[in-house]
């Protein structure tokens, strides 16, 4: 997956438009070492449709439009793992990031919750 992958990739599971994305990434003023200029809208789609690459310079800007680290654009794992489950996925960061809010006693059920499920699925394997 290239960083143009993942770009599209985040702005269906944030429910961005393409147009969106440029209109807000373009009110960045993000600036091509290259032109001194910003990038056209039409620039900023060639980028998203694989058709350009995308500037090192702007990657700032895509991230902070975006809402995400300049790491996450980098970041590959968002592949299927099987038809049940899948890591990384949006639904699994949400539930990582709720995890700080529970008490001792819930990560505990959680955890026998889970290795239940592994174990399930460890002996269908074999």
């Amino acid at each position: 997956m290239n960083v143009s992958d993942k770009i599209n990739y985040l702005l269906v599971e944030k429910g961005i438009s393409k147009r969106e994305f440029a209109q807000k990434l373009l009110s960045l003023n993000p600036i091509l070492d290259r032109t001194g200029k910003a990038p056209s809208e039409s620039t900023v789609y060639g980028y998203l449709n694989g058709g350009r690459e995308i500037k090192i310079e702007l990657i700032p800007y895509i991230a902070e439009a975006l809402n995400v680290s300049e790491q996450e654009l980098f970041i590959n794992e968002i592949e299927f793992t099987n038809d049940y489950n899948y890591k990384y996925s949006k639904e699994s960061r949400e539930i990582l990031d709720l995890l700080k809010f529970a008490p001792r006693s819930a990560i505990d059920e959680i955890k026998n919750y889970l290795v239940k499920y592994k174990k399930v699925y460890d002996d269908g394997i074999k």
